[in-house]
């Protein structure tokens, strides 16, 4: 994963399920509903085809809890300590910072295989108390939706990290293969909670 290239084509990459040869920037967003909100609740899925999930976790006290998970969360290291390679990145210790616009592949590990998972950034907070980012699917993901993360500091110290997603079945294949996605959707989950906890 060390080349910093943003139009990913995967040329060597052959074993990767769900990435073409079309480039990032040409594959166009298979979701466009209101952006899963990173600092209220959830709110109303008008689609029924949408499944809506929200949860919150304590995963530490005090600002050095605060500093760490804050910085990991912005750097895409919940993804990355959760069974993901992030692509294009650098190396870990020079992983970007995540913008509004971007478009990445979130590539899951499954045995040999390699699922490929093209992503656009679509919102980041980063304030003193709150630091969050959410992305929409792109076309060859094997979902539609939104997912967001979202670390925020209480006024007792306390740091929570929520997860928030709107997701429903992706197109063609992926369409058959949901059912088995949404029953890996709570693993992944759990990855996600312990990556940031300290």
């Amino acid at each position: 994963m060390g080349r910093a290239v943003q139009d990913v084509q995967f040329t060597d990459h052959c074993e990767m399920r769900g990435a073409s040869h079309r480039s990032l920037s040409e594959r166009p967003p298979t979701y466009f509903g209101t952006n899963v909100p990173l600092d209220a609740g959830l709110g109303r899925i008008k689609s029924t085809d949408f499944a809506g999930y929200s949860r919150s976790v304590r995963i530490g006290f005090g600002p050095e809890a605060w500093t760490s998970a804050s910085s990991n969360l912005l750097r895409w290291e919940v993804k990355a300590r959760s069974g993901f390679s992030v692509w294009p990145m650098v190396n870990d210790s020079q992983a970007p910072i995540v913008k509004v616009g971007q478009r990445y592949w979130l590539i899951a590990h499954v045995g040999p295989v390699r699922i490929g998972e093209p992503v656009e950034v679509v919102e980041v907070a980063d304030e003193s108390n709150l630091k969050a980012f959410s992305y929409r699917t792109l076309a060859g993901h094997p979902i539609k939706g939104e997912e967001a993360f979202i670390i925020d500091r209480r006024e007792d110290g306390s740091v929570w990290f929520t997860v928030r997603s709107v997701s429903s079945a992706g197109d063609g294949v992926w369409r058959v293969a949901y059912p088995l996605l949404r029953a890996a959707q709570p693993l992944y989950r759990r990855r996600y909670f312990k990556s940031l906890a300290q």
